[in-house]
């Protein structure tokens, strides 16, 4: 190299290493010196070499020496470049070039590090094996920062793609510092004891910290412990850390229910591991790796009190020397710190705090381990050659895995002694040996072998006996004896079989194995694998030799919600069971949000579990959805909601009450900030016991709320406002007071009304102190938490132009991404949202009318989810969607469509890293914007408010009107569709059903002479003055068309069901004949009747059957039980007048009547009929719920049941069946307790007026019995009031008797 070449490349040289110097951070602010420019050519090593100039030597950055760097013989994956920095050093960065002048280069590869040379270690960020990006022509330098610095002798780069129109090349440099520590090594019969300096030592505050590297799965790492009970213990079980603590209460010890947390996984793998404890008090951080958990420590103190020393590497038993309680810690130590003090350092100087136990040495003896990978399913394998003909056979080794099935081994046994194969089937151990497709040999071992520990596996044949022993448990060794003597094969072949597997006489019956092995011996021969990479030993395809690439999958547990995690080689599978959730990773809830939402399934009233947050961290609850015709109301009880009385209170000693809630405050919170109201009663009932003491004394009342605050205002009030409800409306029983019971009466009265500022709900306690005063008393009641509305389910906003979009912060979802949200268009395509990091990013759109597609990168390039729907989207109806990304699919779904999935790759990139602000409505470029309605926008549980942002954004509406439009098909049985500003609602003033979605029947059973008579009129002179929403019950007379409908159930023929009156003589009756027959009888002329039959059975059966009669025009249809019977047409002379009145059951006036219905009627209707229709009449609810405005009379017995649960009952017996809305047995929380509550002191008083009132209600049934032809009635009931049993019987009766005139409107049916 010519010397102005020479300064040239070292002028280059220092400006690069100025700006590497510059990007370092403060970290490492001293640790960027090239390491590998002053290294001796013996220091390079490679995997091969394309000639002598083309050596690793030459594979110095910037140098042009021999052909200007390193190449391989050949380019392919198995080639590497290997680089021995002379001692561990810090590694905090690297930079490569390709071949001086030449087109060979490499365009990616990965690191690996080892700090003897063997079992390498692949570098990982992410938790994924890193890919960097190498160079794109052969001068240019790419460098690299590590985003952690590695503690490693050696370093070998393996190029994973190069230059297409050349080969490998490659110059490098390693950037990093020397690298001290102290090192201390335990052969499993040693320790290190650190004795105080008294006899005990107690600490409030410990910090713990060292690395370790071990072949064995089990070791103590140190332990301490005193008289008092406490002790610490760090230990190694089956790979992982278990960190065992407790402070001071030796009974927790004995009785197993110390603290004990574990962390880690594949610790015993020869590779150093950190670990970090921090214990301040009870609060313990403990970090393995990068895994951290913190927790709170059990005992009854907060120190920590350790006799006379701490152990390290085992527990010696005192005054027994090499004697240890526990299995000791075989491996090394680095870096042990103790509270400051370098323990290991002390000992190295022979310092006395420190005492040696056996052999303990200063420098980690590594053992001459190779390890080998076997990567594919269907592919890899590993031939070694063995001795044959040897009268037995030996072949022992080691085996780590994931996979319940997999073959271990398979070889010809020579002599034609069969083909041995040893294989694991459902995670047990196989040994199979079978001549001529005949196993005679079938012998087994083990359980759970596929839990990621190493398993040793030897078997021993001798003539005719065959030994398979598992993990070295001789005792447990299984034995069986071969029919042919066992002799050696010539080859061995582990893990897999190649292709031409006939030719080779390898026999695999099972899938290939993944996972590693190690410690192969064949006839009592080690076998050197390194041999094998070299190609001078046996064969191989698609392993790693020198490493074993196994992978907890598992660690961190990314099931989430409690979810159970399992795996295989290649992925991780997660039980959802039992947690509420669902999906790959358990993300998603399987419970509605609210009961809005439950409302808008169609469901009705009951017991639901909601999930507030979704899939957020809040679990889901119980709560009672209260649906109703315009409201969804969630009822949470708590753990007193009955009246409770009070005495002896008083401001030294305070009558208190705490409320527990079937659900976390957590979990309240989240459903009160997602109604749109909430409510609790607050009722204080008085005598001579003052509630708040207005107007400007200190509360003698007060209730606890959310975050603990007192609250000194009651139900009915404003918050802040020291009243109650009375002094808001100046309607107090003394003015000069805020609340009625501060006027201190003698008599009893009451405070009642609703605590309704969320923020401040739910009412978490109550606290009296006035009822200790003579004749003093006081009873209250806190209700249950009430809320109705979802905030979120209805928030809307529009996007008016393709310019329009709405701005939120960041979505940060690294490893789990769900979007869920409504939507309508008109448009063919849009953006719904995007959101963007430097590479990664997330998105959503309408690509046209009838496809959707789901765009997300992460690291990995573009993948695309798409759902083609059937029929176009954008027909300005709400329709669903719901994308989720997770570590192991990307999924889309819109509607009722099918899901469609794209599963991930089991390798690369998985964190999903966005840093630009999220867009709705559009790209992040401002393009493709969306010209639609989105509504209930949630991001991983997050719900955005579009209403409030749009409010505040040119060309976005908040709230999107039209929902009848795709939710109108939820109200059924001729209900309505009726706009609301958030939702809709369903009106059934047209229906014979009542209830939210007009699905609930209106049934009333009949008596004997019972009948209801609705007169058509014009409905002006009566509704002029009526509600809108009673003005339906009137009707034209129109005659065109007649749609008649019901429902009845009865045991009695003959019978007249329904009738019909045109004029004087013309009628429509339709009747049960004697034998249960049913008749449809149309008289349009008195000359003429027309008589329908349909005699397909007994009507008359206790059995429901549905009538429906249909006439449009001429044309008549008769429907029983949804089968058509009847269809006619009727002459051109038929006749129909207007009607001038409908009866269900016995017509009062039989003018007229031909002599069957005339018989029929003589009995009326016996039975229970519902859902009665006339076109758009529905008679029966109008007599039941309108009796006052409707023009209907009633005579008899008419009371409100249910016909279905009265089927195959006896009609005749039946009675009232009432219903109630409430679901806890109370009386309905909005109707306080009225008026005042009676002393004591009229108990007397009490018992006469229930004699009275007893005799009174008496003659009140009798009269009408009496009097029943002129009565009308509704069937409902005032529930009864309950009150807990510990009240006083005066106290409850004189509740009661304010109650006597609504009980004695309660009907009885004899």
């Amino acid at each position: 190299m010519d010397p102005t070449s020479r300064h040239f490349g070292v002028a280059i040289w220092l400006l690069l290493l100025s700006f590497w110097r510059l990007a370092s951070s403060a970290s490492n602010y001293n640790c960027e010196e090239p390491l590998v420019l002053s290294l001796p050519a013996t220091a390079f090593d490679s995997s091969s070499a394309l000639s002598s100039s083309h050596s690793p030597s030459f594979a110095k950055l910037i140098r042009r020496d021999g052909s200007g760097g390193w190449s391989p013989l050949d380019s392919s994956r198995e080639q590497w470049l290997q680089i021995d920095l002379g001692d561990r050093v810090e590694i905090t960065g690297v930079a490569t070039q390709g071949r001086y002048g030449s087109s060979d280069w490499t365009t990616s590869y990965i690191l690996m590090f080892s700090d003897t040379g063997r079992n390498w270690k692949q570098y990982r960020e992410e938790d994924i094996i890193w890919v960097f990006q190498g160079n794109t022509n052969a001068d240019s330098v790419v460098q690299h920062k590590l985003l952690h610095s590695v503690k490693a002798r050696f370093v070998r780069f393996v190029p994973l793609q190069w230059n297409p129109s050349g080969k490998i090349g490659l110059r490098v440099e390693v950037f990093g510092c020397p690298y001290k520590s102290d090192i201390a090594d335990f052969d499993g019969r040693s320790s290190l004891l650190y004795r105080f300096n008294q006899k005990l030592m107690s600490t409030f505050k410990d910090v713990v910290s060292l690395k370790f590297k071990s072949m064995q799965g089990d070791g103590v790492l140190f332990h301490g412990e005193g008289q008092r009970g406490d002790y610490i213990t760090l230990e190694l079980q089956n790979g992982k850390l278990s960190l065992h603590i407790n402070l001071g209460d030796a009974k927790l010890r004995f009785s197993n229910t110390h603290t004990s947390v574990t962390l880690g996984s594949l610790l015993d793998d020869q590779h150093w591991h950190s670990v970090l404890i921090e214990r301040f008090n009870k609060q313990v951080n403990f970090t393995v790796d990068k895994h951290m958990q913190h927790f709170r420590t059990k005992g009854d103190s907060d120190d920590l009190n350790i006799d006379y020393e701490l152990s390290f590497g085992g527990i010696p038993v005192p005054g027994k020397p090499g004697t240890f309680l526990k299995k000791n810690f075989h491996g090394c130590i680095e870096n042990l710190y103790y509270n400051g003090v370098n323990i290991i350092d002390l000992a190295k100087r022979r310092k006395p705090q420190i005492y040696i136990v056996g052999n303990v040495t200063f420098a980690c003896a590594e053992p001459p381990i190779t390890p080998i990978t076997f990567d594919s399913s269907n592919s890899s394998y590993l031939l070694l050659p063995g001795t044959p003909q040897l009268d037995g056979l030996s072949v022992s080794f080691q085996f780590r895995t994931w996979n319940k099935d997999g073959l271990l081994l398979s070889t010809e046994l020579s002599e034609d002694s069969g083909l041995l194969l040893l294989y694991l089937q459902h995670g047990k151990l196989a040994l199979v040996i079978q001549k001529a497709a005949e196993k005679y040999v079938v012998i087994t071992a083990g359980n759970n072998l596929y839990d990621g520990l190493w398993h040793s596996v030897n078997i021993n044949a001798r003539r005719h006996r065959i030994t398979l022993t598992l993990d070295n448990d001789v005792a447990s060794a299984v034995h069986a004896t071969t029919v042919s003597q066992i002799y050696s094969g010539h080859s061995y072949y582990f893990g897999g079989c190649p292709d031409n597997s006939a030719d080779s006489q390898c026999l695999n019956p099972i899938s290939a194995f993944q996972g590693c092995m190690r410690l192969i011996f064949i006839d009592n021969q080690p076998k050197d694998l390194i041999l094998v990479q070299q190609g001078s030993l046996g064969n191989f395809s698609d392993l790693r030799i020198d490493l074993c690439g196994i992978k907890d999958r598992c660690l961190p547990n990314y099931c989430e919600h409690g979810g159970k995690c399992s795996q295989s080689w290649t992925t991780f599978h997660c039980d959802c069971s039992d947690t509420g959730y669902m999906g790959t990773t358990c993300h998603n809830s399987v419970y509605e949000q609210s009961c809005e939402a439950y409302r808008h399934q169609g469901k009705t009233s009951g017991f639901f579990h909601i999930d507030p947050d979704a899939s957020g961290p809040l679990p889901p609850f119980l709560v009672y959805c209260n649906i109703t015709e315009d409201k969804s109301w969630s009822i949470i009880e708590h753990n007193n909601t009955e009246l409770t009385r009070v005495h002896g209170a008083d401001p030294g000693k305070p009558y208190t009450m705490s409320f527990n809630y079937n659900s976390s405050m957590e979990q309240l919170e989240a459903m009160i900030n997602s109604a749109e109201y909430c409510e609790q009663e607050a009722a204080y009932h008085c005598k001579k016991s003052r509630l708040l003491n207005t107007p400007n004394g200190i509360p003698f009342v007060w209730w606890v709320g959310r975050a603990n605050e007192k609250h000194p205002y009651w139900g009915g009030s404003l918050p802040r406002v020291q009243q109650c409800a009375c002094g808001l409306e100046e309607s107090c029983l003394d003015l000069r007071y805020f609340c009625n019971c501060d006027a201190d009466k003698e008599e009893w009265t009451n405070d009642t009304g609703f605590l309704s500022f969320k923020e401040h709900l739910p009412v978490n306690q109550i606290v009296i102190t006035d009822t200790n005063r003579p004749n003093s008393e006081a009873a209250w009641r806190i209700g249950p938490l009430r809320c109705y509305g979802d905030r979120q389910f209805w928030n809307a906003a529009a996007f008016t132009t393709e310019a329009s979009y709405l701005l939120f912060p960041t979505f940060h979802a690294e490893f789990t991404a769900d979007i869920s949200f409504f939507f309508k268009t008109t448009v063919a395509h849009g953006v719904f949202l995007e959101n963007l990091g430097l590479k990664d990013f997330i998105r959503i759109e309408i690509n046209s009318p009838k496809e959707i597609t789901f765009t997300i990168d992460v690291g990995n390039g573009p993948v695309e989810v798409t759902v083609q729907s059937p029929v176009a989207l954008n027909d300005n109806q709400w329709h669903y969607l719901h994308a989720e990304r997770n570590l192991k699919e990307a999924s889309l779904q819109v509607d009722h469509l099918p899901k469609r999935i794209l599963q991930a790759p089991d390798e690369g990139h998985f964190r999903l890293q966005l840093n630009s602000q999220l867009f709705v409505g559009a790209m992040a470029s401002r393009q493709k914007g969306f010209m639609g309605c989105i509504r209930s926008l949630q991001l991983n549980g997050q719900k955005l408010d579009l209403e409030e942002r749009a409010k505040v954004t040119p060309g976005v509406k908040p709230g999107c009107p039209g929902h009848c439009s795709s939710y109108g098909n939820l109200c059924h049985n001729g209900g309505k569709c009726v706009e609301k500003v958030n939702g809709y609602l369903c009106d059934c003033t047209h229906s014979p059903f009542e209830g939210p979605f007009c699905r609930e029947e209106v049934s009333a059973l009949f008596e004997a002479g019972t009948s209801i008579t609705y007169i058509f009129q014009d409905p002006y002179p009566v509704t002029k003055n009526a509600s809108s929403s009673s003005s339906a019950i009137y009707a034209d007379a129109s005659t065109s068309k007649e749609n008649i409908a019901f429902t009845f159930l009865t045991a009695h023929a003959p019978s007249l069901l329904f009738y019909l009156n045109f004029s004087s003589h013309d009628y429509l009756a339709v009747i049960l004949s004697k034998n249960g027959s049913l008749q449809v009888r149309y008289r349009l002329s008195k000359e003429r009747s027309l008589i329908f039959t349909i005699d397909s059975g007994n009507f008359a059966n206790r059995e429901l059957h549905q009538v429906k009669i249909n006439r449009d025009g001429r044309e008549l249809t008769i429907q029983i039980d949804q089968v058509l019977k009847v269809k006619h047409n009727f002459s051109s002379e038929a006749d129909f007048r207007a009607i001038r009145s409908l009866t269900l059951g016995k017509v009062t006036d039989s003018q007229g009547l031909d002599r069957d219905v005339a018989k029929a009627n003589s009995f009326g209707f016996i039975g229970c009929m519902s859902s009665v229709q006339y076109n758009h009449i529905a008679p029966l609810k109008a007599a039941l719920r309108h009796p006052s405005i409707a023009p209907v009379t009633v005579l008899g017995t008419l009371s409100e049941s249910n016909c279905r649960s009265l089927v195959a009952v006896d009609v005749n017996t039946a009675t009232t069946v009432y219903s109630s809305s409430d679901p806890f047995g109370k009386a309905d929380e909005r109707e306080p307790l009225t008026n005042a509550v009676r002393s004591d002191s009229a108990v007397i008083g009490g018992v006469i007026a229930v004699v009275i009132f007893i005799i009174f209600c008496i003659v009140g049934i009798m009269s009408r019995f009496l009097y029943q032809h002129k009565q009308t009635h509704r069937g409902s009931q005032t529930k009864e009031k309950e009150y807990p049993e510990h009240l006083e019987s005066s106290f409850k009766r004189d509740v009661d008797l304010q109650n006597t005139v609504s009980e004695c409107k309660r009907e009885y049916f004899i």
